[in-house]
Parts: C-alpha cells; sequence; structure tokens
C-alpha cells in the first residue's frame, strides 16, 4: 500500500505551481492568458515607446560600488512612511482596470497587499470602487490614486470617500491631463475606459451620477471620458485639495527639480518620481536618471518614491541609493496577477524581497539608514 504521506510524494503548495522567476517569464505568461486587447494595453507605452525602454535601460547605466567587511548578520529593510511602518519599502503602483488582468482585479491585489503588509495604491479607473477594496482588504495600507475630473467636486467627493473608508494618504496623478499616444491601442482599436472596464468608482460616486442627465451606459462611459480630459490641471487645484482632505498628499508624476520644489511650497507630503511608465509623454528622461536631482532639491523634506522601470531588486537597490525612500511596484504584479492572481502578485514580490535583501547584504548594507555607504558611478 503506497503511502502518500511519505516525503517527496505530496508536493507543497508552492510545488503545485511552476511560477515564472523573472519579469519576462511573468510577462509570457500573463500574455498567454489575457486577450489581445488587454495585454497590449497592459503592456504597451506611448509613441514608439522609446521612454519605455529608456527606463528600463537607464538602470543598466548605474553601477554601485560594494562595501565589504559591514556585517550584515541582522538586515532590516523597514520603512516609515507618514506614521506607519511597513517591513520593506514597496508598494504596489496604481493601475487601473485590472479586471482585464484576472477576475478578481483590484481586491485580489489589495488583499496580496495586505498579507504582505505593504500599501496598496488604488486607482480611480479601477474596476471596484473605494469601498469594495477596503471591505476586501480591511487591515490593509490602502492610498487612493485621483486623476482629477473637470468637475472638481467629483474629485473632492472621491478623497472624501476615500478617507470616510479608511484610506491612509491621497496620490495625485499630475502628467495624465489627456491620454498619451499609444498606437498599439490604436491598432487594436480598444479602450478599457470606452469600454466600462474603469467606472466602478464614477457610477458609485453620488456627485457624478448627480451631474448625468442621463443614466444608461453610454452616457456614464461618455462622462467618464470627458472627466478624465483635465488639461485646466494647475497648483491651485492641489492648494484647493490640501483645504479638503486631512490625509496626505504625494504628486505622482514630477521629473524637474523646480516642480518637485513648488511641490513643496504648496505643502505636498510626498513626490514619486515617474513618467507614468512611458504611456503618457514619449522621448523624456527616465525616472532613474531623474532621481538625483530632485532628491538633491529635496533634501529629504518629504519622503521621495520612485516608479517607473523597475524590474529586478538590483533596480531597487540602485532607486534607494541615489535616494528613493521606497519604490512602486507595476508592471511586475499586473502580470503575477493575471498568471495567478493574488498568489501570482504575492510570489512576484517574495523574488523581488529576496533578490533586494541579497543585493543590499552583499553591498554591505544592514539596513536602508546605511543606503548612504553605497557609491554609486554612471556610465
Amino acid at each position: 500500500m503506497s503511502n502518500n504521506n511519505q516525503i517527496g510524494l505530496v508536493k507543497s503548495p508552492d510545488e503545485e505551481i511552476d511560477f515564472p522567476i523573472s519579469f519576462e517569464e511573468w510577462e509570457e505568461k500573463a500574455a498567454g492568458m489575457m486577450f489581445e486587447g488587454g495585454y497590449g494595453y497592459a503592456s504597451s507605452s506611448a509613441g514608439r515607446e522609446e521612454t519605455a525602454r529608456r527606463n528600463v535601460e537607464a538602470f543598466a547605466k548605474w553601477a554601485t560600488v560594494p562595501r565589504t567587511l559591514s556585517d550584515v548578520s541582522e538586515a532590516d529593510m523597514s520603512i516609515t512612511l507618514f506614521g506607519r511602518t511597513y517591513p520593506r519599502p514597496f508598494l504596489l503602483a496604481p493601475i487601473g482596470v485590472q479586471k482585464l488582468a484576472h477576475i478578481e482585479g483590484e481586491l485580489a491585489s489589495a488583499k496580496a497587499a495586505a498579507a504582505m503588509n505593504i500599501p496598496f495604491v488604488l486607482s480611480t479607473v479601477a474596476s471596484h470602487s473605494i469601498e469594495e477594496v477596503a471591505a476586501a482588504a480591511p487591515d490593509g495600507s490602502n492610498w487612493f490614486q485621483l486623476y482629477w475630473s473637470s468637475n472638481e467636486e467629483i474629485s473632492f467627493s472621491m478623497v472624501e470617500r476615500a478617507e470616510k473608508a479608511g484610506y491612509e494618504a491621497i496620490v495625485v496623478t499630475v502628467d495624465t491631463v489627456m491620454p498619451g499616444f499609444r498606437e498599439v491601442d490604436i491598432r487594436n482599436q480598444f479602450s478599457p475606459i470606452a469600454k466600462g472596464f474603469g467606472k466602478a468608482n464614477y457610477i458609485s460616486d453620488p456627485v457624478f451620477m448627480k451631474s448625468l442627465t442621463s443614466q444608461d451606459e453610454e452616457s456614464i462611459v461618455a462622462a467618464v471620458l470627458k472627466n478624465m480630459l483635465t488639461p485646466s490641471l494647475h497648483w491651485k487645484h492641489i492648494a484647493k485639495l490640501k483645504e479638503k482632505t486631512n490625509l496626505p498628499i504625494l504628486l505622482k508624476g514630477i521629473l524637474h527639480p523646480e516642480d518637485a520644489l513648488t511641490a513643496l511650497e504648496y505643502g505636498v507630503d510626498g513626490i514619486i518620481v515617474s513618467n507614468h511608465g512611458g504611456r503618457q509623454l514619449d522621448g523624456v528622461i527616465a525616472s532613474i536618471d531623474a532621481l538625483p536631482s530632485i532628491a538633491e532639491a529635496v533634501q529629504k523634506r518629504v519622503p521621495i518614491l520612485l516608479d517607473s522601470g523597475i524590474r529586478r531588486g538590483i533596480d531597487a537597490v540602485k532607486a534607494f541609493a541615489l535616494g528613493a525612500d521606497a519604490v512602486l511596484i507595476g508592471r511586475p504584479f499586473l502580470y503575477g496577477l493575471a498568471a495567478n492572481g493574488q498568489q501570482g502578485v504575492e510570489k512576484v514580490f517574495e523574488r523581488f524581497f529576496h533578490e533586494t535583501e541579497t543585493t543590499l547584504a552583499l553591498s554591505g548594507i544592514a539596513n536602508l539608514s546605511q543606503i548612504g555607504r553605497l557609491k554609486m558611478v554612471r556610465e
């Protein structure tokens, strides 16, 4: 009689799934599970995708000069942001319409973030509402990303809802006053917003619904698209938002040190150095190359986070050494979500955590407070 409990006969849960390891492997698996339009939307960037390539390639142009004999036996990657301490300096970047990747969408991602005790940033154009995500991950650290609405009262309403639902920060994306020119989406004739995938926070918002003259599907989608066009967005709107909420406000999409300094003048609580993963404006500086001058300008007066192009733990370490307090991971976790749902998201971050911890230790850094000891050179 066989004994299925003998060692080697029963697979552990992780062994039952052949999880990818590298970013490229996760993307390949996700591509095989997403429909063409959805994968094209997630993977593509603006124009000829010069910025998207530069984001990734720029990391290879920076090299570390490791330290030795430093005693890294007691590693600590914890970070404190806005009064809450996290075990690792990672966040899930705001990505909209996550149902394109997995049926549970943002619910699965938020639950994964809560399980790992790192922040999850919910997009305005999510497939699930502010309240639904809060209910799915009640113990999580949820932040809300705001696309400013052409009807500013809708913006204020969403921020108020987020604050009531227990969200801990507001991330205002400032580089998306209109959609970028994305040839893949044009070729595929695919817009998830136009198809109604990103309306959850709008149809659950009383101010938005009250603003409609008709509440049929076509009218709702048209109103969402109209409200997302905000070329008038200005610093004065940030000032008004500061008056409307007690939550810390971060600006996402800062690339110029002068804009970082202006943000400080307006009382912004944090800066996210980002070019939207190359999805908005093509031909711009890589986020990692913009980071040092912004860090020098800000002088640690507020937290600086980095977004765009991070594919490995070594990329994160380079970002920390160049002035980032934490990093946001975008496409990698989305591909994990597409491949294996919540478990895939957690596995993607497990790989990031492991490689980052290993890289720091081999660089002679026991905790992030010592990161200034790590010399950086650029080709």
